[in-house]
């Protein structure tokens, strides 16, 4: 589990369009562009976010005994 809260969010179709186009020239989700835009709109208004630590990638390690 990640941690990442989910919802629903309700968006006009061609504002999901422009976002997912956005989102395609960057080679992002959609889900991982909105939250560099949001990010972005909230840095403009001096709020500050801090960065989770990323999930660990790969297998995970087995422990030898």
């Amino acid at each position: 589990m990640t941690g990442k809260k989910a919802f629903a969010l309700r968006l006009d179709p061609a504002l999901y369009e422009a976002i997912r186009r956005a989102a395609a020239s960057d080679f992002r989700s959609v889900n991982a562009e909105v939250e560099v835009l949001l990010r972005e709109a909230l840095a403009r208004r001096g709020v500050k976010v801090q960065v989770s630590p990323a999930a660990p990638r790969g297998r995970p390690r087995t422990r030898r005994t």
